[in-house]
């Protein structure tokens, strides 16, 4: 199967700001390809004739010789569950099917200052509770642009699917246990989960007008086809200097044996040759074990996610000026079976004790174990694989998916947020970019996590591997 073909946000901007494309010819070329690949369902909504208004002007005013902001005239996309004044924010759920936002969420207002154009907002897993992006009824099933009959991963596929496919080469989504590295590992594209922190306080990126899961956890972040790309966008929501590449002679990077067990062969031995690549170039692999390391988290994710949309929900409803929808009509009209399911719980309001726990006992534990794995072993980072497999085939039949691991059957949500969502409950920055294909020409995807705070280190870092593996 032939590979879509992507160019980097960074390439663009170069081809913008040296006049050897127009803002127009851009976005045409754009919309030209969301439609040719219409089939993927990346998009919830498109809105071409406005997204070609924007960049009309923007070479107008290159013309006259107006100083424009960095990203003027670059198409991107935004997930539709983050906040655009006059833009439906659907959560690609029915009860939000009319609900238009009335602000912009900082987020998404630091892009569009630079210069960034939306051109349309993205597919995701219904009220993002879901990792694969395969939704039932009213919203399509996002397809992988690699496989139209894999998944994309989720909750961010829409967004990871529109930039692997080449329609734009840069958007935002959003994550809370993975939603942001899983689809970018399955669709092979890079995606950094921003620093959130012990009680948000290391908090990266404003998660307000984000359509919310969990205050705790929630944040929202770039995608695209590069670290490189990732580092520039970061720099223009945070307002701090683009990163340089780092070196890597003398990094020291830790392999936590329980992220890397139980993995796809295919998965491990494209895994593992980075690393051998990476040792030969200098770089310390420490190999850790990490007990209790598992355990803890189990006691944090559940409980956080399960409890948290009670009141976050309804407060982002309010903020939009719509306190005529309640939380029991929401869940009264969700139609994804595993959302349901997820919403039943949340609804029987029996998780409050679970939650106390939660966060005054076992996440500061977990904080603990991650900061003496870091500070014990002198690490720059952890590397590991993102997903234990790569992307399985979409099922419209049944949303409790399973899926073969060696000779294991294991459930498809618990698979693919095995090795993010611990650090993502410790409020760790996460970054995922693609290392590689298996033999059917899928993704695979390798992670770094930091220390809280520790991001433009991480896109230092991924930025280097990531001129290594295009060697």
């Amino acid at each position: 199967m032939e590979r879509p073909s992507t160019t980097t946000m960074t390439a663009q901007i170069h081809q913008l700001q040296t006049g050897e494309v127009t803002a127009e010819a851009l976005m045409l070329q754009a919309i030209a390809r969301c439609h040719e690949v219409e089939h993927l369902n990346a998009f919830l909504t498109v809105e071409p004739d406005m997204a070609l208004r924007f960049a009309r002007d923007v070479d107008i005013a290159r013309r006259q010789g107006v100083e424009l902001p960095t990203l003027a005239g670059l198409p991107i996309c935004v997930k539709d569950n983050i906040d655009v004044e006059g833009w439906l924010t659907t959560g690609a759920t029915p009860a939000f099917a009319d609900v238009r936002a009335i602000r912009t969420a900082p987020v998404a207002q630091r892009l569009f200052d630079a210069g960034a154009i939306l051109l349309g907002k993205t597919n995701l897993h219904e009220l993002a509770f879901g990792i694969t992006n395969t939704n039932f009824g009213v919203f399509p099933a996002a397809r992988n642009p690699h496989d139209p009959k894999r998944i994309t991963g989720g909750s961010s596929g829409g967004t990871a699917a529109a930039i692997a496919a080449g329609v734009v080469s840069a958007g935002l989504g959003t994550d809370t246990s993975g939603s942001i590295r899983i689809p970018a590992a399955f669709c092979g594209i890079a995606g950094l989960r921003p620093s959130v922190g012990v009680e948000c306080q290391d908090r990266r990126y404003s998660a307000d007008g984000v359509l919310p899961i969990s205050h705790t956890n929630d944040t929202p972040g770039p995608m695209a086809v590069s670290a490189e790309d990732l580092a520039l966008l970061d720099a223009i929501v945070t307002g701090t200097k683009p990163v340089s590449v780092a070196t890597l002679k003398g990094l020291r990077l830790g392999l936590p044996e329980c992220f890397w067990s139980d993995l796809d062969p295919e998965v491990e031995s494209t895994c593992l040759a980075l690393c051998d690549t990476l040792a030969r170039e200098g770089v310390e692999l420490i190999n850790l074990t990490l007990p209790r390391l598992r355990e803890t988290w189990k006691m944090i994710s559940a409980p956080v996610v399960l409890h948290e949309p009670l009141a976050d929900i309804p407060a982002w409803l309010a903020r939009n000026g719509r306190t005529d929808i309640s939380l029991l009509d929401v869940f009264q009209k969700i139609v994804n079976p595993d959302v349901r399911a997820a919403f039943e719980v949340i609804m029987a309001q029996n998780l409050g004790e679970d939650y106390r726990s939660a966060l005054q006992n076992y996440r500061p534990e977990l904080c603990r174990i991650y900061r003496e794995i870091f500070d014990t072993n002198g690490l720059h980072a952890l590397i590991f694989p993102t997903i234990p497999i790569s992307a399985p085939f979409i099922n419209t039949t049944n949303a409790f998916d399973t899926v073969r691991v060696n000779s294991n059957t294991r459930p498809v949500f618990e698979t693919c947020i095995r090795n993010t969502d611990p650090g993502a409950n410790a409020g760790l920055p996460g970054l995922s970019f693609p290392v590689g294909f298996t033999k059917d020409g899928l993704p695979v995807g390798i992670e770094l996590d930091g220390p809280v705070g520790s991001d433009r280190s991480l896109l230092s870092i991924g930025m280097a591997v990531e001129r290594l593996i295009q060697q």
